[in-house]
């Protein structure tokens, strides 16, 4: 587990020096097409004929081997074949040594039918209680398939395989729906770096004012994926907040520069920069600056001219992707 803090101003947040990592490929939810529901990757397992009020598994169900702990083929059980999360509760009653492990997937199955309340004190509990060897000899062999599908932030989702990051996003994520935003953000903060993770946390800060730390965490950032593209936006709102236009500029610049962005990003990036136009005209027109001599930056109307036109641009294809 890191040092870090959610106050953590150091510098950026999203270099992921790993090889792998237990992240799949991200989800924006649109009202004209629902991204998040045409599952694919690491979650194709929950189209496979399993029931999605199941646990969501990458592939088959592990086959469980033969185990010397007695509590195993009854948690294997409940974890891959139960609905309801009092079942694998019950079983860490009986099994003190399970109750950590079988609290966190009673709290990771919650989350995935959207109990959030019921989510982040199963989550809790599970990470306060210190589990057996067998138990954690279990989780190491037989939930790696395991998926959660964690919204990082809002409207974009992104599939975690059974890890820190599974469980730490899910119960952030839990707390933000349940108005615990600092308790949310210091969950977060615990994760290695990693763009998922930078995202959550960054969301979390700025919802919560805290706008430098959102510049700082996120210097440098250029946008490779729609993950990086979706920080840069957050950037962009945060340097705006904090009246630094033309960085914030820049930053909406980087969002639109790689054409094979979401088209979702990309036109909250054309409102995005519009409204800073739209916040330089109202200086350029203020009446003070007529009566210190200073002209009206008539270049602000041609900006927003070509607003226009590159949002009809994209509209257009947009229309041409969504009749495909």
């Amino acid at each position: 587990m890191g040092s870090m803090t959610a106050g953590d101003t150091k510098g950026p947040i999203y270099r992921d020096t790993r090889d792998l990592t237990p992240f799949g490929h991200t989800h924006l939810q649109t009202p004209v097409r629902e991204l998040a529901g045409t599952v694919g990757g690491l979650i194709h397992g929950v189209l496979g004929g399993r029931d999605a009020a199941l646990i969501a598994v990458d592939g088959e169900v592990p086959r469980l081997k033969r185990m010397p702990a007695r509590p195993a083929k009854a948690v294997h059980e409940a974890i891959f074949n139960s609905k309801e999360p009092e079942r694998l509760i019950t079983l860490g009653r009986s099994y003190p040594g399970w109750a950590g492990l079988c609290s966190v997937m009673a709290g990771l199955l919650a989350y995935q039918h959207g109990g959030y309340l019921r989510a982040s004190e199963l989550l809790q509990r599970g990470l306060s209680i210190r589990n057996d060897d067998d138990a954690n000899i279990y989780a190491a062999t037989y939930l790696t398939r395991v998926v959660t599908r964690v919204e990082v932030a809002e409207r974009i989702e992104v599939p975690v395989l059974f890890s820190q990051e599974s469980v730490f996003l899910a119960l952030s994520h839990a707390l933000r729906e349940t108005g615990q935003l600092d308790a949310a953000l210091q969950t977060v903060s615990r994760l290695p770096p990693s763009l998922p993770s930078a995202l959550a946390r960054c969301a979390l800060a700025f919802s919560l004012g805290r706008d430098k730390e959102v510049v700082i965490w996120t210097e440098g950032l250029t946008n490779s994926d729609d993950l990086s593209a979706a920080l840069l936006l957050l950037r962009g709102r945060a340097l705006r907040r904090l009246g630094a236009h033309a960085k914030a500029h820049e930053t909406l610049k980087e969002v639109l520069r790689r054409r094979k962005t979401d088209v979702v990003l990309r036109n909250d990036a054309l409102t995005d920069r519009a409204l800073l136009v739209l916040d330089n005209g109202r200086k350029s027109l203020n009446p003070r600056d007529w009566l210190r001599g200073r002209p009206a930056e008539l270049e602000t109307f041609e900006v927003i001219r070509k607003d226009i036109d590159e949002r009809r641009l994209w509209e257009q294809e947009w229309e041409q992707l969504d009749g495909k």
